[in-house]
């Protein structure tokens, strides 16, 4: 079955301008079996370069475009680039590997119909290879149709021969498998009913077993290089890897359940992710501590934390790591935490039996000195004390005879200078200075 190119497949193919394809300038479609290019133009509309290397596309439609590569495709209607003839931006054009480059006057067909493009096949096209080309156009377009029908009888058989050999093959597959169940097609009902409950098992064996005689059988037999031997080529590989994919599966359903109790209802010690842990009795807190070595950038989610009374598990991604506890535990209590630096798993288990610690005493080897000393100091603390300030020390200076006035002298009316009385002061024989009595201020 031939594929066509879809949204899906060009979003996925446009990583680089983030999936978005009303944008896209530039897309690789490489390899993906295309037979037809629709919708291509009215996706993207600003596409200027289309890679289509190894594909199964018979003709060229495109439109838009600066740069077409159609190496190693099935292109043998060569007629079919007159679609390009109105796409005035195409300058670059590959055809290598196509059955029509082997047409005589192909590249004399190409140059005259594409008066636009300036590289054919890398390379370059010249001024006067062009004028020769119109020149011979009319006789050069005459042998192409001829070649091109030709190339379509010829293309006709090969689908056939493909078909049948396909059918052959086939059928020699369902011969193989009717001879490895021992029975042919004229056997019993019952023997029909058995082959249809044993046919599927039998076929996935033979289809998972690396048979090395058809392997090589397969690539060493000559075929012609065809779309249909492509895609029988390309189902062959596909058929294969499911195979083996088959092979992992089978291999993943009969493993067998790792046995975590017994049937007598021992429970087990189980690692089966082989992680390193530690387990601490801490007894101040009255716990026991379980820390597990969880990969770091694991995610939390695939986590699954299960504490019981005897025995904890833990299931990372799926895999049962059991651990038997020493003691029994509430598991109600118990709690779990990831690291921030090591992302290790500790799981803290409060023990079930509830331990009584005494109270440590207060020593009493203190010295007499050191108990008078506090009370001292507590007894400081408590009393007010207030500053006490000697009011003959604490003065400022007469700011208003800091400069004195000049006497007058000479002319002018005489004026008579008040007497300067100075005061006195009494002095008191009998004073006694209390420290305990606040001063008068």
């Amino acid at each position: 079955m031939f594929l066509s190119v879809t949204e899906e497949l060009v979003r996925r193919r446009a990583e680089h301008n983030n999936c978005e394809i009303f944008s896209l300038e530039e897309i690789s479609l490489h390899q993906h079996e295309i037979e037809k290019l629709e919708y291509l133009d009215k996706w993207c509309r600003d596409l200027k370069i289309l890679y289509l290397q190894n594909n199964l596309i018979p003709k060229i439609g495109c439109e838009e475009l600066k740069k077409l590569d159609l190496t190693a495709n099935f292109i043998g209607e060569l007629s079919s680039i007159e679609a390009l003839k109105y796409n005035i931006h195409l300058k670059e054009l590959f055809l290598v590997g196509n059955p029509c480059t082997e047409f005589e006057g192909y590249r004399q067909f190409v140059v005259a119909t594409l008066h636009q493009l300036k590289c054919l096949d890398s390379k370059e096209i010249e001024r006067s290879e062009r004028i020769q080309a119109l020149q011979n156009y009319p006789e050069v377009k005459e042998k192409i149709r001829e070649q091109e029908q030709a190339y379509l009888l010829k293309r006709a058989r090969e689908k056939e021969e493909a078909q049948r050999r396909m059918q052959e093959r086939k059928d020699k597959k369902q011969k193989q498998m009717e001879s490895k169940l021992g029975f042919d097609s004229s056997d019993s009902l019952q023997n029909k009913e058995n082959y249809q409950a044993e046919g599927d098992r039998e076929q996935e064996t033979w289809r998972t077993v690396e048979d090395d005689e058809e392997n090589r059988r397969f690539w060493e037999e000559p075929t012609p290089y065809t779309p249909e031997s492509r895609l029988e080529t390309h189902r062959y590989i596909e058929e294969k890897r499911r195979a083996k994919d088959n092979i992992r599966e089978s291999k993943k359903r009969e493993k067998p359940l790792q046995t975590l109790v017994t049937a007598e209802g021992k429970v087990l010690n189980v690692n089966v992710p082989k992680l390193h842990f530690s387990l601490k009795d801490d007894e101040e807190n009255n716990q026991i501590i379980l820390d597990l070595a969880v990969y770091r950038h694991l995610d939390t989610s695939l986590l699954d934390v299960d504490v019981q009374p005897t025995y904890i598990r833990v299931l990372v991604k799926g895999k049962p790591f059991q651990l038997v506890l020493p003691e029994e535990v509430k598991p109600d209590s118990s709690s779990a935490k990831r690291s921030q630096t090591t992302g290790h798993l500790v799981v803290s288990m409060p023990k079930a039996k509830e331990i009584i610690l005494a109270k440590q005493k207060v020593s009493t080897s203190i010295k007499d000195s050191d108990c008078n000393t506090l009370q001292k100091n507590a007894r400081r603390s408590v009393q007010v004390e207030k500053l006490e300030v000697d009011p003959s020390k604490y003065s400022f200076p007469d700011v208003t005879k800091i400069i004195q006035k000049k006497e007058q002298i000479g002319q002018g009316p005489i004026r008579l200078q008040p007497e300067k009385i100075t005061e006195t002061k009494k002095s008191y024989v009998d004073f006694e200075n209390n420290e305990d009595v606040p001063p008068l201020i």
